[in-house]
């Protein structure tokens, strides 16, 4: 009984992390920050990446862990699957370089505030990227995350549970977060939608077969 509730409990603090998350990351909740806040809403990107950042460590510290393995690949063979974590990593990386990362932290906007230079209708500069790692998927920082994550020699349960709700959240946050795209850019970004697979690249790896 006790390892069933452990899985829901897992479950449970992670579903709540992402329906916030999502929530409070939405044009809808961020237009009534706007009309309540006005240009102060310069300041809701970083308050919300280390809110963020806290309740998730507060999953990770509350979630139970099921320490049954469900697999593990033998020495040395076990290298292979390293190696390409590692390629995953500097794939990561450079999906991260297409990204200003100042701008996604929040500072950017925190600067351009004092500054008396931010006009923007949300907390953040929106821009269409299609080039680099985004030829190959319309989230290339999530591709790379979950083979990150999933390329492991070993695997736990409490590990696998929690990988797959990452996976599961990625697809249904990146369903919302394109609706907000779409909303900002309109038929360009339909039309990019058209052309490149979501998270795994399938239209990439088709084309170049």
């Amino acid at each position: 009984m006790e390892f069933f509730l452990d899985i829901i409990t897992i479950i449970l603090l992670f579903t709540v992390f992402a329906f916030f998350h999502s929530f409070l990351a939405s044009l809808k909740f961020k237009t009534f920050i706007k009309e309540k806040l006005g240009n102060l809403i310069a300041f809701y990107r970083l308050v919300y990446n280390l809110f963020s950042l806290f309740t998730f460590s507060l999953v990770l510290y509350y979630m139970p862990r099921l320490h049954h393995i469900v697999y593990e690949i033998p020495s040395p063979f076990d290298l292979f699957v390293y190696v390409l974590q590692i390629i995953s990593l500097f794939f990561l990386i450079w999906s991260l370089k297409f990204v200003d990362l100042k701008e996604f932290i929040g500072l950017s906007q925190i600067i351009r505030y004092f500054q008396k230079k931010f006009n923007e209708t949300f907390d953040e500069k929106y821009i269409l990227r299609v080039d680099g790692p985004y030829k190959i998927s319309r989230h290339p920082i999530y591709l790379f995350t979950i083979l990150f994550l999933i390329l492991r020699p070993y695997m736990t349960l409490s590990y696998l549970i929690f990988i797959t709700l990452v996976i599961i959240y990625f697809y249904i946050g990146s369903y919302f977060e394109e609706k907000k795209l779409e909303q900002i850019f309109g038929q360009e970004y339909i039309k990019y939608k058209s052309q490149v697979s979501r998270i795994f690249p399938i239209k990439w790896i088709v084309k170049a077969l």
